[in-house]
């Protein structure tokens, strides 16, 4: 495996100042305090003190001592030269002469309890913490050396070569990854594997192979569509059956051997040796079958919304062309209407004094003019929608595929829908409710009946076909 992952800025920056470090910084790693200043100041020259002073901050701050302990950003010697009251920060110059930095490091170990990055209850804790970040999540491997380094520092161990760091990180991700493969492939038969393996042959005469077209989710915004996607989860639940179940697995790390499947081609997945192929098939077959659902009840939201708003515009058109016959008929009725509202005409009169002015044959059109265009309010176009009943040419498949779920508030709703049955040997036709129901169209649900925007959808759905003409013939 290879192990060259880190970024020319990471090297750059490993043991190093990348920069001044920032007012918080320097509060938080070169504050000295009494017991510092102490050791600091037991020191004979004003360079020796500040060199001592710094490089004790740097270790806090970096977790290593440099090689050239000079070499830090100004504002850092300054600072230190403020807190220790010496004048001239630049004597630091001096401390890089003479051996004197060297047995300061050898004191700063031995007193502030740091140690070696080769001692071995230090690599076992290191190599634990690692491993339970490469088992439970899926972080980048240049990640995982900032947070090693980070935990080095944090633990007073001095920090390592970085080769040496990469060369732990990239190992022990090897390692978890091949407890993963083991783990997801140990349960699988020869007969699943040899059906998961199955996923990767390309078709006869160039065909995609069955991997590229699962993966190939819905695109297109239709009924038919849908009726594919639906026929795509029966497909997937098909090859799930029997196969070994992935919750004893972290389900980021299920997730991110899906994602390679899905992104990767068919042949780059089958040279994979047998046990990460089987790994990754498994993976990707078990996080498709969520995925598929998914899709099918977020197309099935957007073909059934826009069902409704197709036969909203089609009723509003519909008024709009009648909006001359209603106003004439409520110009009938209003003057029929100034009769009743006249003090001057007695009540037995009135029925005189109304046809009279309008006659009964003309006020009876329009009032069956009214009833004929007049809508209530919040109507839901009932009449335009059943008129597009063969555009749900999908609902008995998705129907039998999809279970529907609720809220405590919307299980009633969800219940009203389900008493719909549909077997797979009855025609479109055949479509029914089942017996012991009413056939009054349920009431709306609320915004927060329903758990998922297609099973408002849904209820929809059944709203419009209890009153059906299918519904009727059943």
């Amino acid at each position: 495996m290879p192990v060259s992952f880190l970024t020319a800025e990471q090297e750059r920056r490993y043991g190093r100042y990348a920069g001044e470090p920032s007012t918080d910084q320097l509060a938080r790693h070169f504050h000295l305090d009494d017991a510092d200043r102490e050791l600091a100041t037991a020191k004979r020259w004003d360079h020796m003190r500040l060199g001592f002073a710094v490089q004790l901050g740097t270790v806090r701050f970096l977790g290593t001592f440099l090689d050239d302990p000079v070499d830090v950003p100004a504002g850092v010697s300054g600072d230190m030269a403020r807190q220790l009251g010496i004048p001239d920060a630049a004597c630091l110059a001096l401390y890089r002469e003479g051996r004197g930095r060297w047995q300061h490091a050898r004191e700063i170990r031995a007193g502030f309890g740091y140690r070696e990055f080769t001692d071995p209850l230090v690599r076992f804790r290191l190599v634990r913490w690692l491993y339970a970040l490469c088992w439970t999540g899926t972080d980048r491997p240049s990640v995982l050396f900032d947070r090693a380094t980070a935990w080095l520092v944090t633990e007073k161990v001095l920090l390592p070569g970085a080769s040496a760091l990469e060369r732990l990180v990239a190992r022990i991700r090897a390692r978890a990854a091949r407890r993963l493969w083991r783990t997801l492939a140990r349960d699988v038969t020869r007969e699943q594997r040899a059906r998961l393996d199955a996923l990767l042959v390309a078709g006869d005469g160039g065909r995609p192979s069955p991997l590229d077209r699962l993966r190939d989710g819905p695109y297109l915004r239709s009924g038919a569509e849908l009726s594919r996607a639906v026929g795509r989860l029966d497909e997937v639940r098909m090859l799930t059956v029997g196969l070994p179940t992935i919750d004893h697995v972290p389900p980021g790390r299920v997730t991110a051997l899906a994602r390679f499947a899905i992104v990767a081609k068919a042949q780059a997945v089958a040279r994979m040796p047998l046990e990460r192929r089987t790994a990754t098939l498994l993976a990707f077959v078990r996080t498709l079958e969520a995925t598929a659902q998914d899709d099918v009840l977020d197309l099935f939201d957007i073909v059934v919304t826009t069902l409704f708003t197709d036969a909203a515009k089609v009723g509003k058109k519909a008024r709009l062309r009648t909006i001359r016959d209603l106003d004439a008929a409520a110009l009938q009725l209003r003057r029929a209407g100034g009769v009743l509202m006249d003090d001057g005409v007695t009540d037995d009169a009135v029925r005189k004094a109304v046809f009279a002015i309008v006659p009964r044959a003309i006020l009876a059109a329009a009032l069956e003019q009214i009833d004929a265009i007049v809508r209530p309010p919040g109507d839901r176009y009932f009449t335009e929608l059943r008129a597009q009943t063969g555009k749900l040419r999908f609902l008995p498949a998705m129907l039998r595929s999809v279970a529907l779920g609720a809220t405590a508030a919307g299980r009633d709703s969800r219940s009203s829908f389900q008493t719909t049955t549909v077997s797979p040997s009855r025609s479109w036709s055949s479509i029914r409710w089942s017996s012991g129901r009413s056939q009054r169209p349920p009431e709306a649900a609320s915004s927060n009946s329903l758990s998922h925007p297609a099973a408002r959808s849904a209820l929809a759905c059944r709203v419009l076909f209890c009153s059906s003409p299918l519904n009727r013939r059943a």
